[in-house]
């Protein structure tokens, strides 16, 4: 397979609203240096992307918004690898976009599409497994997910049944796609052993996913297909800008992956977190002898505390004392003190804070 026929779409649109109060509408959490290393999580994503495809075809989806900090976090790009969003309309459109102006110019193209915000700790694996789904969305009509083989039974993702004796290599027939279940039905999910967690993560070829949109999205397709003599021209951003607003919001997942009957996966376990919540960043972050996760840990002093998630500025000194299970978040407008169990409420918090402070902590 030649290397220039191998792409990347990087989806960096989401605004992380529950990992708030660092993740803010003006700086959401892709463009952040959430686990102290030095490197954004879009920055660790499209390095990871750089060890499978050249860097000149990896393409970011964003608003428009956000271009400008796509760009100061990774100079190196051109201004046509940015895809601006005039306005947030979901998966669908996002990578109808993307797929299109790719197809454009390479109609022979193999596409991985990820977000941009997610946590791979083996990367060497995930290169492993993306090579081998694109080598198989080259030989094969398929639409190609990676599910995660799951640990426990989790309420924040989604999940995908496979046909359990569909295995051909190294990936299973795609039997239902499932929405965020409650604990009883996750615990069934894990105990049946067919489920796995539905990452986001797709790969196929540009014939394919054309033919998918065709067939389950047509308007949407329509849409984008018309654009096909301003892709990579100046006349693209006008063109975009006249048609999103009028496209439907509808997700990847709904308009296509669950609708079509090409649809395989690849059982993957390379190390992944969505970090969807404070909850999913203290799992993988290194803790102390009592559970306690700190972020920048050299200026943050803890007494008879314990099962702690702490993220706070790393030049300000943070003393606590007598603080069980509670995500302690400090920034220089906002100081969060919450228990771990009712973090799912910070969605909830944000919109009040939204509704009585207005726009400047958001």
């Amino acid at each position: 397979m030649e290397a220039t026929n191998k792409y990347a779409v990087i989806m960096a649109g989401g605004i992380g609203s529950r990992f708030w109060p660092i993740s803010k509408t003006s700086h959401p959490k892709q463009f952040l240096d959430i686990l102290g290393t030095g490197k954004t999580l879009i920055q660790q994503t499209f390095e990871r992307f750089e060890k499978i495809c050249p860097k000149e075809n990896i393409y970011i989806v964003t608003n428009e918004s956000y271009r400008a900090l796509v760009k100061e976090q990774l100079p190196n790009i051109s201004d046509d690898q940015i895809l601006g969003e005039p306005a947030a309309k979901n998966t669908a459109p996002c990578i109808a976009y993307a797929c299109h102006k790719i197809n454009q110019k390479n109609p022979d193209a193999l596409i991985a599409v990820a977000p941009s915000d997610h946590i791979i700790l083996n990367e060497q694996e995930f290169v492993k497994q993306i090579e081998t789904a694109l080598v198989t969305a080259a030989e094969n009509d398929f639409l190609i997910t990676l599910g995660i083989k799951p640990t426990r039974p989790d309420t924040g993702y989604g999940y995908i049944q496979f046909v359990d004796n569909s295995k051909t290599n190294g990936h299973y027939k795609v039997k239902t796609f499932t929405e965020k279940p409650n604990l009883e039905i996750a615990k069934t999910f894990i105990q049946s052993g067919d489920f796995l967690w539905n990452a986001g993560i797709f790969v196929w070829s540009a014939k394919s996913i054309i033919k998918a949109f065709a067939n389950y999205l047509p308007e949407l397709n329509t849409t984008f297909l018309e654009g096909t003599p301003h892709y990579n021209t100046p006349k693209e951003s006008d063109f975009i800008n006249l048609i999103y607003p009028q496209c439907n919001s509808i997700s990847i997942d709904y308009g296509i992956m669950e609708k079509a009957d090409n649809v395989h996966v690849f059982a993957a376990d390379f190390g992944w977190s969505d970090l969807g919540t404070w909850g999913s960043l203290y799992t993988i972050i290194d803790k102390d002898y009592v559970g306690n996760a700190v972020v920048y840990p050299n200026n943050v002093m803890m007494y008879d505390s314990a099962n702690c998630m702490i993220n706070t500025k790393p030049e300000k000194l943070i003393v606590v004392e007598g603080l069980h299970d509670f995500i302690v978040v400090d920034t220089d407008e906002v100081l969060m003190i919450c228990p771990k169990n009712k973090e799912q409420q910070i969605k909830e918090i944000v919109a009040d804070v939204k509704s009585k402070k207005g726009e400047k902590y958001i």
